[in-house]
């Protein structure tokens, strides 16, 4: 069997905010950004890792999700425990500095893990951790 990642997808609220914030903090490329009925879903992903993506995405579009869900779902967002997802990167503390720099929201600088990983943690700007660990 040959499975692969090939997307992942995190909530937003702002498409602006969210494409400024992967691209220009995080050096990823926008590989897709499409809008339909005044909503955006853009892909997002690390350079020379074509087949791996996230997909920034409006989720109160989903199909089927209840007015009672919507709420629920704003209220997880605006905490920050909705999405998350972890990036790996070969110099943990230098990204923590440039992405600080930016102005995200800090969550936790870098620290050693007790589990064997050196890691720090932001919010981007919907609120979903990103939490960053050094390979």
């Amino acid at each position: 069997m040959d499975i692969k990642i090939h997307s992942s997808f995190l909530p937003l609220d702002d498409p602006d905010e969210a494409r400024a914030f992967y691209r220009d903090v995080l050096g990823f490329e926008v590989r897709n950004d499409v809008g339909y009925q005044g909503l955006h879903w853009i892909t997002v992903g690390p350079p020379g890792q074509p087949e791996t993506s996230i997909v920034l995405f409006p989720p109160t579009a989903t199909p089927g999700v209840t007015d009672d869900e919507r709420r629920t779902i704003a209220e997880m967002m605006a905490k920050g425990s909705y999405g998350s997802v972890v990036l790996a990167t070969s110099d943990v503390d230098g990204t923590f500095e440039r992405v600080q720099g930016a102005g995200a929201e800090v969550v936790q600088e870098p620290v050693d893990q007790p589990y064997g990983v050196r890691d720090c943690a932001f919010r981007d700007p919907a609120g979903n951790m990103v939490r960053i660990q050094q390979r």
